[in-house]
């Protein structure tokens, strides 16, 4: 067991309330959240789950969480979701799991966005690992070279030899930036103007309280 992943979910799932509608993340931590959900409804904990992956989904059906749609409940109270990096800004880099787009679609309609991460997962600037961005597939090749007319070496995620294909049915290059990503919001906006782009894994000005576990036991950072 991850101590450090059980304790920022545990702490997490300390925030939930009768009636609320909640985002459910995607990820191995996001994961253990989900089973501490359920562990709560079967307790007797009434809320409606909004899941930001096909795998989020079907662990939280199985768990007998009851599910709701954005189109049902466009505003959602709470979003828990973990991260791949996290600044001292509180700006983060999700995706690595290839659900980024539903992640960022639930997560911007949420009042609440709290992010549940070991101290791992900290970094001093963004970049230190692959940016995922998330393409169509038709004319993916051509919109590669746009991402890396930004500075970076796009490399498209495989699946067994295969182009992974997301939830959505697009594509995902992971972009490496050899410097880092000194500016995360002019970026976002440069990758989100590209033709063919549905989305990057930049997720900036976004996350309110960000629960970090550490050998220290458990660390909050909110946003100001």
């Amino acid at each position: 067991m991850n101590i450090k992943k059980h304790l920022v979910a545990e702490a997490a799932i300390e925030l939930l309330e009768d009636g609320m509608i909640v985002g459910l993340g995607t990820g191995s931590t996001s994961s253990i959240a989900i089973d501490l959900i359920g562990k709560r409804v079967s307790e007797g904990l009434n809320i409606l789950g909004i899941p930001t992956s096909k795998a989020s989904e079907n662990q939280a059906t199985s768990l007998g969480i009851p599910l709701t749609s954005l189109s049902s409940h466009p505003s959602i109270d709470i979003t828990i979701d973990g991260a791949d990096e996290v600044s001292p800004s509180l700006d983060l880099i999700k995706g690595l799991g290839g659900a980024l787009v539903r992640e960022k679609i639930v997560e911007n309609q949420s009042k609440q966005l709290v992010i549940i991460i070991d101290d791992s997962k900290l970094v001093s600037q963004l970049g230190i690992c692959p940016l995922p961005v998330e393409v169509i597939f038709f004319g993916h090749e051509a919109t590669s070279i746009s991402l890396a007319n930004l500075g970076c070496n796009p490399v498209l995620r495989m699946d067994n030899e295969k182009p992974f294909i997301s939830d959505n049915g697009n594509v995902i290059y992971h972009c490496n930036f050899a410097e880092g990503i000194a500016d995360p919001l002019a970026l976002s906006l440069d990758i989100d103007k590209i033709p063919g782009v549905v989305t990057s894994g930049l997720f900036v000005n976004m996350a309110d309280v960000i629960l970090i576990g550490s050998d220290d036991g458990l660390k909050t950072l909110k946003r100001h």
